[in-house]
């Protein structure tokens, strides 16, 4: 009884974070700007940033991982950890620009595909084509869909479907996994 307990509990917690997503979003645009959002988001990969497309992957041994990537990006890239909500600076980050991957500098979202989703990570509601792989997850025992850097394969957070129109996606990412790039003024 105390392990169903325990899962109905996880299980209800799981859902009350989708639902503070969802309303935080909403509260945090106006309807304007979410309408737009909706017609236009295919292109906002026109603005320069290309699809992914296939590129030598990066493969790295665990100690030439570590010396590259900081004790906290390592536990999460190559480890499958997360980091503690609220912690990386970047859920403010609002400047155009790309968020790469620290691993490998892979481009994997645009700062037009971030949205506010309250829950403590940066969110993206869609991805750069070709950023990503992904796996399924059961570490909490129910299964979460568990995404990976298409380049060098390292972790970064999971896809919810919880998120904002059009596409209803939440890519939750841990932060400390992510590098930003502002865009340069021409």
């Amino acid at each position: 009884m105390e392990r169903r307990g325990f899962i109905q509990g996880i299980a209800a917690l799981v859902g009350l974070g989708a639902l503070a997503g969802r309303d935080a979003f909403a509260q945090s645009m106006d309807k304007k700007a979410v309408e737009d959002m909706q017609k236009n988001w295919k292109a906002l990969l026109a603005d320069g940033t290309p699809a992914v497309t296939a590129t030598p992957p990066v493969k790295l041994s665990k100690d030439e991982w570590r010396k590259r990537l900081s004790p906290a990006a390592y536990d999460v890239l190559r480890d499958e950890g997360t980091e503690r909500s609220g912690a990386s600076p970047l859920n403010a980050e609002k400047r155009p620009g790309v968020f790469v991957c620290a691993g490998c500098d892979l481009p994997l979202f645009t700062s037009a595909m971030k949205y506010e989703s309250g829950t403590g990570w940066p969110s993206f509601f869609t991805t750069i084509p070709g950023a990503f792989g992904k796996s399924t997850d059961y570490k909490l025992i129910l299964p979460r869909t568990e995404y990976h850097c298409a380049k060098c394969g390292g972790h970064h957070g999971h896809v919810f479907e919880d998120g904002p129109q059009p596409t209803r996606e939440r890519w939750c990412n841990n932060g400390v996994a992510l590098k930003f790039i502002p865009k340069t003024k021409a």
